[in-house]
Formats: structure tokens, C-alpha cells, sequence
């Protein structure tokens, strides 16, 4: 696996957005602006709510297939390598992270058999695009912390993807949990979401190693980032923290981070969160306190960064 200089591209975009010019524009603007040659494109399916079986994959919360196809080709025209990652939220706002069910099957209640026939369903659809337009990775699911204990669920749910997609094939857990996972070597590659606090990165690299070299597989962070708020280097997971406006911040939070990892020669690279399918006007960058780096201090550390020779 080549060293992966990615971003996370049009999360939340819904039917139409990605047939809208300024998406292809915000497209473009990202390989320019930061020097990726991977882009994630990361689906939004909706469950009602953490104990609901039933996945919606289909309607306007979703980019249609076609408009999905046309960018992904237009990434490919840009020289850009293609990961899809299919995800699922609650539409009462839970995190994904807390869908969860009985250990065991119970009569009259949800289950965790119904919730993987659905979430396979959804899983499988995207596999067929990824294998068509030649994908180079399908992550098959991200953070979902509670569902990773049922491994019986996940190792089938990877066969039945294999049996359609011929590329990579990996998972993003979520921070903290790389070494709780017990099925890694059914993947190709782990992948975990990096938001540690700015001062624990080495601590966190040393535990991620051993789970590394156990498994002998590539490791990449498929998410890592940080808002534009005092505070948010030290819970860079907290989209909700409350603090000031401060794009420094997100820039040191950059710089810490690259530095600590370039140390480390198993991180295969990043997927960094995110760059939307909408960009604001450049001259309000210095406004915005979210995770985008378009415009900000932390988009010029990421550049040199990605366009460093020796990664």
C-alpha cells in the first residue's frame, strides 16, 4: 500500500449535491490546495435509531449512484485514487458507535442477525460500485464500537464483500479501540480515527504498534482532524466543544501530529476530516470553527506535509 495523502470529500451531501459544479470545483480546490492523491468519498445511510434493524440507503439523504459514479471518475481524471467508505448514522442523533443489540438473539426483540442482513445489504451495493469504477479501498464501516464485539457478524459480512470486490478492504474503529478489536486479520488494512489529545500521541503510537506488528497488516488513520477552537487540540473528537475561535490551534494540532507520526514508518497515511462538497468563500476562513482547513493556517501545514519527499 502506497503512502495514503487523503481527505474525507462531501460527508453529509445529499441526492444532487455532488451533480452541482462547486462540488467538482471543491474537488479540484483539494488536490490543488493540500496535494492529496486519495480522496474518501464517505456515504451517510440512516437507521432510525441505535436498536433500529432496518438501514435506509435510498432516498435524498444519499448521493445517487450515478452522480457518486461521475465524481468518482472525475477524482480518477484529477489523478486522484479512489476510497469509499459506505457509513450509517441515527436519525434521532445518537453516534453510530452506540447501535447496539442483544449478545444473543431474542424472540420479540432486534437482533443483531436482522441489523447485519440490512447493513450487508447496504455494504454489498457499494461494493458492486467499487468494484465497477476500480475503487482502491472499500472501508466497510466506521466507529460502529458497540457492533465490533460480534465478530461472528463482521467476519461474514467481509466474506460476502470480498465475494463481489476484488480491491482492499478495511475498517475504521474508532479511537482508542485498535487493540479491542479481535478480527483484524479478515481485513487488508486497519485503519482507526486519530483524534488523540495533542500531547498523547506518542503513548497512543506505541500502544496502535503492537496491534501492527501482531496483525503484519498496512495501518492508516482513515479520520484525524481537529476544529478551529480553543480547547479542541485537547479532545479534537469533540465537534461539540465549546471554545473560541482559533485557527492556530488547528494548525499546531496539524503540525504535532505529522511530526509524531512521521516517526512512526507502519502509518500508512490519512484520511483527514474533512473538506466538503460546498467550500465557503475563502475570505471567510478566518470565520469558521469547525473541523474544514480550507483557507486556514492548518491547509498550508497539511501541504508541506503532503507534498514532503520523503513519505
Amino acid at each position: 500500500m502506497d503512502f495514503i495523502k487523503g481527505f474525507t470529500f462531501g460527508w453529509l451531501s445529499k441526492k444532487g449535491d455532488f451533480l452541482k459544479e462547486e462540488a467538482k470545483e471543491s474537488l479540484r480546490l483539494l488536490k490543488e490546495r493540500t496535494n492529496s492523491n486519495y480522496v474518501i468519498f464517505a456515504l451517510a445511510a440512516i437507521q432510525d435509531t441505535p436498536f433500529s434493524t432496518f438501514v435506509n440507503y435510498r432516498g435524498d439523504h444519499m448521493v445517487d449512484d450515478d452522480e457518486l459514479v461521475e465524481m468518482i471518475q472525475y477524482a480518477k481524471e484529477l489523478g486522484m485514487k479512489v476510497i469509499l467508505k459506505p457509513t450509517v448514522n441515527c436519525k434521532d442523533g445518537s453516534w453510530r458507535a452506540h447501535i447496539n443489540f442483544f449478545d444473543i438473539d431474542v424472540p420479540g426483540e432486534p437482533t443483531w442477525t436482522e441489523w447485519f442482513r440490512s447493513y450487508t445489504d447496504y455494504q454489498l451495493h457499494y461494493a458492486r460500485i467499487a468494484e465497477e469504477q476500480k475503487c482502491d479501498m472499500l472501508i466497510v464501516g466506521c466507529e460502529m464500537v458497540q457492533s465490533e464485539r460480534v465478530e461472528k457478524g463482521w467476519r461474514k459480512l467481509i466474506e460476502e464483500v470480498r465475494a463481489v470486490y476484488s480491491g482492499l478492504i478495511s475498517y475504521n474503529t474508532d479511537k482508542y479501540q485498535e487493540d479491542q478489536i479481535t478480527w483484524w486479520d479478515a481485513v487488508d488494512v486497519i485503519s482507526s480515527s486519530g483524534y488523540y489529545p495533542i500531547h498523547d500521541w506518542d503513548r497512543q503510537l506505541d500502544r496502535i504498534e503492537k496491534v501492527v506488528e501482531k496483525y503484519q497488516l498496512p495501518f492508516f488513520f482513515a479520520e484525524a482532524g481537529c476544529p478551529s477552537r480553543s480547547g479542541s487540540a485537547m479532545i479534537p473528537n469533540n465537534w461539540h466543544h465549546v471554545g473560541e475561535l482559533n485557527v492556530e490551534e488547528q494548525a499546531d494540532f496539524y503540525k504535532v501530529m505529522f511530526e509524531k507520526t512521521k516517526q512512526r514508518s507502519w502509518v500508512g497515511g490519512f484520511g483527514l476530516w474533512d473538506w466538503s462538497a460546498r467550500l465557503y468563500d475563502e475570505s471567510k476562513a478566518s470565520q469558521d470553527n469547525g473541523y474544514a482547513v480550507y483557507g486556514k493556517p492548518a491547509e498550508r501545514v497539511i501541504y508541506k506535509f503532503y507534498t514532503s519527499k520523503n513519505l
